[in-house]
């Protein structure tokens, strides 16, 4: 992969796993006014190995900008030309770090690109992640432990699991420093970004080299929240995007006798009173059977980052 040597490409990638603050620290960069960040979030464009294939279906969080999404080097480079020579130019696409490509395809358009990784508590993780996947009509199983027993799916001819492949934290890191070196590659912790908002987003500022004293205003964003109903949230998708067998005639009908900004605000209101709610508690002894699970992955991680991330996490109380 070749770039014209007039186009612009990004200076910065911040990569890290859904659910783990990517859009909160997306939001807060792009507002920095030495830094630009197009509008479209998660391109996704150097994760070929992960882009969804043609006429497959789309994330329903993603519904409303699959167009915009970019499908060629060109449409790729044209979401950065607006950033002015002085600003760092950036994107933030978590699935860059489960891509077994991405670090490569990165690091030939942009060899000398600065990552930022986020990470978070693995249990946790996955726990927030089969709730975005029901969000997303990726998963119907609401019951985490059993969608935990079915996450293995064919994709392309190989074997994938929706959850454990998730968590491979000091593999896919590794990617990255064998391609950019230890220096250029920034790891956050969740538990950092949450509690210390401010100063995390300061840190990453100093990382790439721009003013860190200018206010960074904490943002609240893609909460995580409990699906009341896959079968509604399957009837709103078919209504929003008009496809299945109902979906395209009462589309139609509805978009006849309302506005764009009413339905809108309609879909919004469905969304937040009757198809979503806040999560339940989690269940404890699954979430303990989880960090069991992922207790050796921890540990490779605390000696990676030369942290003690196993009593952070609670990893070192595990019976």
């Amino acid at each position: 992969m070749t770039a014209l040597a007039e186009n612009r490409v990004p200076d910065f990638f911040v990569v890290g796993n859904p659910k783990s603050g990517t859009t909160a620290l997306y939001e807060m960069l792009r507002a920095h006014p030495q830094i630009y960040m197009p509008a479209v979030k998660e391109p996704n464009f150097l994760a070929s190995d992960l882009r969804p294939r043609p006429f497959a279906p789309v994330p329903a969080r993603q519904a409303g900008t699959a167009a915009q999404l970019p499908r060629t080097l060109a449409e790729y480079l044209a979401l950065f030309a607006p950033a002015r020579p002085e600003q760092r130019a950036g994107e933030a696409s978590p699935t860059y770090l489960r891509s077994r490509v991405a670090a490569a395809e990165i690091a030939r358009l942009a060899p000398a690109a600065r990552i930022v990784a986020i990470l978070r508590e693995p249990a946790s993780f996955v726990r927030s992640l089969h709730h975005q996947h029901l969000r997303d009509h990726v998963e119907r199983e609401r019951d985490l432990r059993r969608a935990l027993a079915r996450e293995e799916v064919r994709r392309d001819g190989a074997t994938v699991r929706r959850y454990s492949d998730r968590v491979r934290y000091v593999e896919q890191l590794r990617r990255y420093e064998a391609r950019f070196g230890r220096e250029r590659v920034l790891v956050l912790i969740y538990d950092d970004f949450r509690a210390e908002n401010e100063a995390t987003v300061r840190r990453v500022l100093r990382f790439l080299e721009v003013d860190d004293t200018a206010a960074a205003q904490p943002v609240q964003a893609n909460p995580t929240v409990r699906m009341r109903s896959v079968r509604l949230s399957q009837a709103l998708l078919a209504l929003r995007t008009g496809r299945g067998p109902l979906g395209g005639p009462l589309n139609a009908s509805i978009r006849a006798l309302t506005s764009e900004r009413a339905r809108s605000r309609a879909m919004g209101l469905m969304r937040r009173r009757v198809l979503y709610g806040a999560p339940r508690p989690p269940d404890y002894e699954l979430m303990a059977e989880l960090r069991r699970r992922y207790r050796g992955e921890v540990e490779a991680l605390s000696e990676y980052l030369d942290r003690d991330l196993m009593e952070l996490w609670g990893y070192d109380r595990l019976g």
